[in-house]
């Protein structure tokens, strides 16, 4: 039996330090249900994130909760980032080997002329802003950590609207912040590649890489949500019954097993097929194209289903892909 999507403990461990450091009291039965030891299933992460955010009341928690968080949250990935020789050795990690922090989300790297993008494509959808907001500044501040601060000149764009003064969130993060935006990623001029890190060190990089090679081989086969999106992403025209079939079970049993991982087939499609389109828009594709690529029965149906996942049209999104 598949095992649930899941996150590394000591990232909850850092949601939770950071609650404490706060004042904010979350339930003692939520509290009791935490593994000990392991990871946490992501169902269950979905509601610490609920608990955290309705106790704090405020707009910002993600954003100062992703602050706060440090190398030792990230647990080995952290240190592999840390021990990469440059920048861009530490981004491709991070893309890779993002999953073994949790697997909420996915990380991807796009080149726009002189300008490289940090992609982040999350999974879940309660407290979407709050957690999308969180990983986006824990990024940019592991970046200026690892890089001893020389990390500068770039900015952070966020699908949501804001849900406090711009200025706030540019004053936190001290940089620019924009918002609306076609995805959540981290902007910045791809010469930082090249930026050496300050805590390089060879022989622990590629100590660390077996380990997370070992840990991610264990985490792909075991998430039957991961294993739904891969077959997706391979055959994007599959329905949920051919789907099943692939992997041995019936449509019914699968939709049993994926609820039981927090999901369903319909919203982990909906995010393959949009991370598809979307990349497929950014290749130079046509809407017909790309609606045909993906199995819709014609343009229209497409337009209609792009405008429902990212609240804009294909049109608009190729438009906005040339703004910086």
């Amino acid at each position: 039996m598949a095992d649930q999507p899941s996150v590394t403990q000591q990232f909850t461990q850092g949601i939770l330090q950071s609650a404490q450091r706060a004042g904010i009291a979350l339930p003692d039965s939520l509290l009791a249900r935490l593994p000990g030891d392991g990871r946490t299933p992501l169902a269950l992460q979905d509601e610490v994130w609920e608990a955290y955010c309705h106790a704090s009341q405020d707009p910002l928690v993600g954003i100062r909760l992703g602050l706060s968080l440090h190398v030792g949250h990230l647990d080995l990935v952290g240190m592999l980032l840390m021990s990469c020789e440059t920048l861009g050795e530490a981004l491709d990690m991070l893309v890779e080997y993002h999953p073994i922090v949790g697997e909420g989300g996915d990380f991807s790297l796009e080149f726009h002329g002189t300008r490289c993008h940090l992609v982040y494509s999350p999974h879940y959808t309660r407290c979407r802003r709050e957690r999308v907001e969180a990983v986006m500044a824990c990024v940019l501040n592991l970046a200026r950590w690892v890089s001893g601060g020389t990390f500068e000149g770039c900015h952070v764009q966020f699908v949501s609207e804001p849900s406090a003064a711009p200025e706030t969130y540019q004053s936190l993060l001290a940089v620019d912040v924009l918002f609306g935006r076609q995805n959540d990623a981290l902007c910045f001029s791809e010469s930082l590649q090249a930026t050496p890190l300050i805590q390089a060190n060879a022989a622990m990089r590629d100590h660390l890489l077996r380990l997370a090679d070992a840990i991610l081989a264990g985490l792909d086969s075991a998430s039957l949500s991961a294993q739904v999106q891969q077959l997706l992403r391979q055959h994007p025209r599959w329905g949920k019954e051919r789907v099943a079939e692939q992997l041995g079970l019936s449509g019914r049993h699968l939709v049993r097993k994926l609820q039981d991982e927090g999901t369903s087939f319909r919203l982990l499609r909906a995010s393959v097929l949009q991370h598809l389109s979307e990349q497929c828009l950014r290749d130079g594709g046509t809407i017909a194209q790309t609606a045909e690529r993906l199995g819709f029965s014609d343009e229209s149906a497409f337009v209609k289903a792009f405008k429902r996942w990212s609240g804009t049209t294909p049109a608009q999104f190729r438009v906005a892909m040339s703004d910086p």
